[in-house]
């Protein structure tokens, strides 16, 4: 019992230094931190369920690890996004000087399967929108909301932590401090400009939070800065009112963003600058263009079609 519980403490010194190395050299924020947490945790209590040492980890160990994480159904997703923080965390160790060699290095992930989220036409945008009650006290801020949304392509966490001194309306931009603390100028349409002039008049009267008078979209009720998960909720029912069937998210107001960008002939660069990827491969997810948009563009710029 003294060896198990000297094991945990040891692990959790570790543990603690690593989590300490992410959030102060990677910049991480406390939602990824807690992802990491997680995922590395689920190895650990593997290795002194089983009487190994981290000093003594080897390839073999970790890849039994990954096919007991698959015999209790954890999805080829789920593995894949564990074993890129095992190799994080075992890179931590040999920088760290805890270990010599990485027994993670020719670990290799799953095959994934490429997954495209639903994408929404420009009609289905605006019958969400359009749903929105605006006589209700939050009609103003929910229409802005998803106007901003969807006119800048926002991850849900950069709309819910975006600020007041982050809009520069007059200029026609506004400033998002995206993953790893990145921060990026996004244009911002004349329309989204003019819903959100709507929602200041009815943010006035709003008296916020301590400490969250900064924030653009704020709950009536509580003067705090909305949550994800209210955004989530906002949008959902939304979309049920709309009769809009698919199944959708905040995320698909940014994946259709980026899909009707493309399809109206931005450039990829253009885009990836706009969503905030760091590597133009993230940003290739949104060129799935239908059959006859391709169909259009190879009769258009193919040699062989031009007369």
């Amino acid at each position: 019992m003294d060896r198990q519980m000297d094991t945990r403490r040891r692990y959790g010194t570790v543990m603690d230094r690593y989590l300490r190395h992410l959030m102060l050299e990677k910049s991480l924020s406390a939602c990824t931190l807690d992802a990491y947490r997680t995922d590395v945790t689920k190895l650990l209590d593997y290795l002194q369920a089983t009487g190994i040492s981290l000093e003594s980890v080897s390839l073999d160990n970790l890849q039994n690890f990954v096919a007991t994480l698959a015999d209790v159904g954890i999805s080829a997703r789920s593995q894949a996004r564990i074993i890129s923080g095992m190799r994080s965390f075992f890179s931590f160790l040999v920088l760290d000087g805890y270990i010599e060699n990485d027994p993670s290095f020719l670990l290799e992930s799953p095959k994934l399967g490429q997954h495209l989220p639903e994408v929404l036409s420009v009609q289905e945008v605006d019958a969400i929108m359009a749903a929105q009650d605006l006589s209700v006290p939050e009609g103003h801020r929910n229409l802005a909301m998803l106007e901003v949304m969807y006119s800048c392509g926002l991850r849900v966490s950069e709309l819910c932590g975006l600020r007041m001194q982050d809009l520069y309306l007059v200029e026609g931009f506004i400033k998002v401090c995206g993953k790893g603390s990145k921060e990026r100028l996004v244009p911002i349409s004349d329309r989204a400009v003019n819903v959100l002039d709507q929602w200041f008049d009815d943010r006035r009267r709003i008296v916020p939070a301590p400490h969250c008078e900064m924030y653009v979209f704020l709950s009536a009720r509580t003067g705090k800065p909305l949550t994800r998960v209210m955004v989530f909720t906002i949008v959902r029912r939304l979309a049920a009112m709309a009769g809009i069937r698919k199944t959708i998210s905040p995320h698909t107001f940014r994946h259709s963003f980026a899909t009707h960008l493309l399809e109206g002939g931005a450039n990829l660069l253009a885009i990836q600058c706009m969503l905030g990827h760091e590597k133009i491969a993230t940003t290739e997810i949104y060129t799935h263009l239908d059959n006859t948009r391709l169909r259009e563009e190879i009769e258009l710029h193919h040699p062989r079609n031009r007369h």
